[in-house]
């Protein structure tokens, strides 16, 4: 595929400390992304949403700014389904696999890792106890709003169902949040928040599907940066959340790593 990237990572010599700063001269430096837009529609998102990555030799760091009025969370144990409420996501695509990283401004991690069901073979490389179907929080996985009519078992995506492990813990994964504001404090106005994720690239070979790790200059990995907004209207939560990502799906559905953004890693 020859079309730009949507995205150029910029390499860096450095290390970067997580403290959910994003001030610092590093991300200063950065290229910022243009505002997130709407998921489906590719207009400008509802509030603006802002994300950079970086790299270097050992370690894959991203960052969002998120303007957020009013900064709530309240899903404060590890994997707790962070996206009821409002989140940061970041999933990148492994070719038969795929992972996905939810944040909210509590800074508490949702993690899953998915396995496409027809890569899933015996002695396969995901055939290993880390990823065993037996384990009580391994679930088989068709997509979003998957449940109806013909697409009731395998989901709408061509390629069907697939496993999600959701006691999944990425080693070495640190993130920090900055809160420009009080949380779950309505009483007053605030500006935002900001995250910052690194990952070291060592835990990253299954998604790197044969490729160079860390990557080679002009290399290309499928992610989504992205951000759900939960929203209430006359006392009523707004149903599907506002999503709005690095670029557009022209559907709402966050599972469809074909869609997902371009990210180029350069030096």
């Amino acid at each position: 595929m020859n079309s730009a990237p949507d995205y150029q990572a910029q390499k860096i010599s450095t290390s970067i400390i997580i403290d959910g700063n994003v001030t610092k001269d590093v991300w200063k430096n950065a290229q910022w992304s243009k505002r997130l837009v709407d998921m489906v529609t590719g207009v400008p998102g509802m509030y603006n949403t802002q994300t950079a990555v970086l790299w270097n030799e050992t370690h894959l760091y991203i960052a969002f700014v998120a303007e957020e009025p009013f900064v709530e969370a309240y899903q404060t144990q590890r994997d707790s389904i962070v996206f009821l409420e409002n989140d940061l996501e970041v999933f990148i695509d492994g070719g038969d696999c795929y992972y996905e990283l939810e944040i909210n401004a509590a800074n508490t991690i949702y993690e899953v890792f998915f396995i496409w069901k027809d890569a899933y073979t015996k002695g396969s490389k995901f055939d290993t106890p880390s990823f065993d179907v037996h384990q009580p929080q391994a679930y088989t996985f068709g997509g979003d709003y998957d449940r109806s009519g013909a697409s009731f078992w395998k989901g709408t995506n061509p390629r069907g169902i697939r496993w999600a492990f959701t006691n999944f813990d990425l080693p070495g994964l640190e993130t920090s949040v900055y809160i420009d504001g009080t949380l779950n404090d309505n009483s007053d106005v605030d500006k935002g928040w900001s995250l910052e994720i690194s990952i070291p690239w060592s835990s990253l070979h299954l998604l790197a599907n044969g490729r160079s790790l860390p990557p080679t200059n002009g290399d290309i990995w499928r992610m989504f940066l992205g951000r759900f907004q939960k929203l209430m209207v006359g006392g009523k939560e707004v149903q599907p959340h506002p999503a709005m990502s690095l670029t557009s799906h022209g559907i709402y559905d966050t599972h469809l790593p074909e869609k997902w953004s371009r990210i180029a890693f350069v030096e």
